[in-house]
């Protein structure tokens, strides 16, 4: 999950170049503009000389001369400050860009319309840096520019959805260690070819949907393929490892962040977005938009799902984001809680912070954080919650630095009533045992295989045993190791390397390791296991939890558009899972909704949808 750190609006700017190379922040010293006169004596080339038909420059590292084109847009902010340009001229070779970027780290005085010719030094730049597995920028470095006019029409090619391929990459090289960089592109086979084939240059976009709402760096995302995976509420939905969203595109804005449109998915950019196509640490490929289009409102409102039966337990997982007592959101979650999800008999919650968030004192306890919250439902209308827990030990469990995030169970006492068992604690594993004929916990709450390698520096599953009239029902709270670390989409290495999923592997085995030791004392034993997986319904985690049937995803219950609790650089996902024994997949007497409030909203509480799971026990 993301800092909790307050970002300026504007930091989008600066942060496009967190680890530049070093030949490349050295060279804001040597920038200059002179008005006549050749550079000095270095290869002549064309733009598309230097960018090649790899994505990797064949001039990499040499010094260009009489490099001419038309300046297509300027930035003068943050800390990768130049100007894009293109050649009037192109060659036949479709896989060869007509645009470059010049780096000038200081604020270029060249303005859009303006011929220039350009000498410097042709540089590879890694946004990110090389760990990072993201693709290079070719860039002009140290650059001398000479103005030879101004209001010259700028060259601009259509991005639509005839021209993005189907195909997302090609196969990485196994010379090369999965790399697609020294590939020879293929702009009309693969999406991610067609994209770099166009790197630097002037790429327009004609009215498009946003699949991803505009964040707090000024950004947002749209999908230039309308009927590609579509949700039912706007998004493009990410549903297998080989089905990419070719379409998506990430738009910034070329000038101020304070006139960039406030969009939700389903919103429209309507009429022409244009300007030069970068690359972003942040999302791959994007439009820096010279232009932006006017956002025609979808008006998408936030979802609310039904209230259960009596005779139904509704059991919810919901993530909210490391709230901590100095938060402002307090409300906001109640709200939810109370009036979108219908007061749940069962709320498991992921990401309460201890009493001080995130203030580095060894304070473990959250009883204030979740005693604010259950206020905060019952000034909302809703019950009074009675919350079951386990403190971790301190900075265990990963998350922000001295949040000591953990899962916390609401239950309703007038709705469903909690078997307490002592002995859990931080680091006790909870076991299963038989009594009058059922399984039963050891302790409950009780933690599960806290002392397992899969659990470092990471949340333990928390279990508890509650009855629903008459009922048991073991509900097991869980939140997986994140995603951090993993190669983007958009990687030069394809397909991307997933690293973390290495733990959440190992952590699905442990819950369902667990699950078939409830299963093995009672064969009709009645189990949920929920939260934020961090993984999709697909994924190789999921199989792990499902393995030998002992559980299953109930979100794949729903139709396929339906299917998400997340939004990711324009791809609608499931990261959020409730997960049943066969006892109550059998019965087939479950509903299941996936409450659409946060991840498709630029004003989210939370960047995760809450799950709620009707069920007649």
């Amino acid at each position: 999950m993301p800092s909790k750190t307050a970002h300026p609006l504007l930091s989008v700017f600066s942060r496009s170049r967190l680890a530049a190379l070093a030949v490349t922040t050295a060279c804001c010293a040597s920038y200059a503009v002179v008005t006549a006169g050749p550079a000095d004596a270095a290869t002549t080339a064309a733009i598309h000389d230097i960018q090649g038909s790899t994505r990797m420059s064949p001039l990499a590292g040499q010094q260009v001369t009489g490099v001419t084109g038309v300046v297509t847009g300027v930035r003068t902010y943050g800390s990768s400050r130049g100007f894009w340009f293109q050649d009037t001229k192109p060659d036949n070779d479709p896989a060869t860009s007509e645009g470059v970027f010049v780096f000038t780290g200081s604020a270029p005085t060249v303005k859009a319309g303006d011929a220039v010719t350009v000498s410097g030094t042709v540089t590879e730049y890694v946004p990110g840096g090389a760990s990072s597995g993201n693709q290079s920028l070719t860039e002009i470095t140290k650059p001398t520019v000479t103005v030879n006019s101004s209001g010259n029409p700028v060259p601009v090619t259509t991005i639509s959805a005839k021209s993005v391929p189907a195909a997302y990459t090609p196969a990485g090289d196994p010379a090369a260690n999965g790399s697609i960089n020294g590939l020879t592109l293929r702009p009309t086979a693969y999406a991610l070819d067609y994209y770099e084939s166009l790197e630097g240059q002037n790429v327009r976009i004609g009215s498009s949907r946003v699949v991803t709402a505009s964040d707090p760096y000024a950004e947002l995302w749209v999908t230039v393929k309308p009927h590609e995976n579509p949700t039912e509420r706007g998004g493009a939905r990410y549903g297998s490892y080989t089905s990419q969203n070719t379409g998506r595109l990430q738009i910034q804005s070329l000038g101020a962040a304070a006139g960039f449109p406030v969009a939700n998915v389903g919103d429209v950019l309507t009429g022409t977005t244009e300007g030069p196509l970068d690359f972003s640490q942040y999302g791959g490929y994007t439009l820096v938009a010279r232009e932006l289009g006017a956002l025609k409102q979808g008006g998408l409102q936030r979802e609310t799902t039904r209230a259960q039966a009596s005779n139904e337990l509704a059991v919810a997982t919901y993530n909210v984001e490391n709230l901590d007592p100095t938060d402002a959101t307090f409300e906001e979650h109640a709200a939810a809680i109370v009036t979108n999800l219908k007061s749940p008999d069962i709320v498991s919650l992921e990401e309460i912070q201890d009493n001080n968030g995130a203030k580095d004192d060894g304070t473990v306890a959250a009883d204030v954080t979740v005693n604010k919250l259950i206020d905060a439902i019952v000034a909302a209308g809703g019950p009074r919650y009675d919350w079951r827990s386990i403190d971790p030990l301190d900075k265990q469990d990963g998350g922000e630095p001295g949040g000591n995030i953990r899962q916390v169970f609401l239950f309703n006492p007038e709705r469903v009533s909690f078997t307490d068992r002592p002995g859990g604690d931080a680091t006790t594993a909870v076991g299963v045992v038989r009594s009058h004929g059922k399984a039963a916990l050891t302790a409950s709450p009780g933690r599960i295989d806290p002392a397992n390698a899969a659990w470092k520096n990471s949340r333990k599953p928390l279990a508890g045993e509650f009855t629903f009239r008459g009922k048991p029902v073991v509900v097991i709270a869980n939140h997986f190791a994140s995603k951090g670390g993993d190669q983007p989409l958009t990687s030069q290495f394809q397909p991307p390397a997933r690293s973390s999923e290495t733990q959440r592997h190992a952590q699905a085995e442990s819950v369902n390791a667990f699950v078939k030791e409830v299963l093995k004392v009672q064969r009709n034993a009645d189990v949920i296991a929920l939260g934020d997986i961090n993984d999709f319904e697909f994924s190789g985690t999921a199989q792990r939890l499902e393995d030998g049937g002992a559980l299953w995803s109930a979100i794949k219950s729903l139709p396929r558009d339906e299917r998400y609790t997340y939004d990711y650089q324009g791809n609608s996902q499931v990261l959020d899972q409730i997960l049943v024994s066969p006892s109550i997949r059998k019965k087939g007497a479950f509903r299941y909704d996936s409450v659409h409030i946060n991840s498709e909203f630029h004003d989210q509480i939370s960047d995760h949808d809450p799950q709620v799971l009707r069920v007649r026990p």
